[in-house]
């Protein structure tokens, strides 16, 4: 009951955080899963991968709107109230995720350049954009829990 009580009184933006972190890491893991378990005794840079990435993020995408939604639904006020402390630390958050995106980005171009295999590529990316999500969110939430003093 005190962690309903607790959820209730985050303010919107630090649950859209955690819903964020969260389905990061679950799609991520659920993909790799799948991966993992269809490579058996094939490289892993042959398995079919494609189809279980775009559901993977297709998946994410639909399940961050429907909680977003749940979420707005259940604390209507929060959904609209939005201070100028909250774009603060979602700005920041957004900057301290991105940082993984050019890590990513410049990591593709380099596997590019070398004539690295499809598989090696797409995943480089998909992963940068995984951990641009969970530490953008991480960023947010220690942000609302521990404080923000913009620099």
């Amino acid at each position: 009951m005190s962690t309903l009580l607790y959820i209730r009184g985050m303010p919107f933006e630090e649950k859209s955080a955690w819903i964020m972190a969260v389905l990061a890491i679950g799609t991520y893991a659920a993909y790799i899963a799948v991966i993992l378990g269809r490579a058996g005794d094939v490289p892993l840079g042959e398995v079919a991968y494609v189809a279980t990435m775009l559901w993977a993020i297709g998946a994410s995408i639909a399940a961050s709107i429907v909680l977003h939604v749940l979420v707005a639904t259940f604390s209507p006020k929060d959904a609209r109230k939005k201070d100028q402390r909250d774009k603060e630390i979602i700005r920041f958050g957004e900057y301290i995720g991105q940082s993984f995106l050019v890590v990513g980005g410049v990591s593709a171009l380099g596997m590019s350049m070398a004539e690295l295999d499809h598989f090696w590529i797409s995943n480089t990316i998909y992963l940068a954009f995984v951990l641009s999500a969970i530490l953008g969110s991480a960023a947010r939430i220690v942000a609302y829990r521990r404080g923000f003093q913009p620099w």
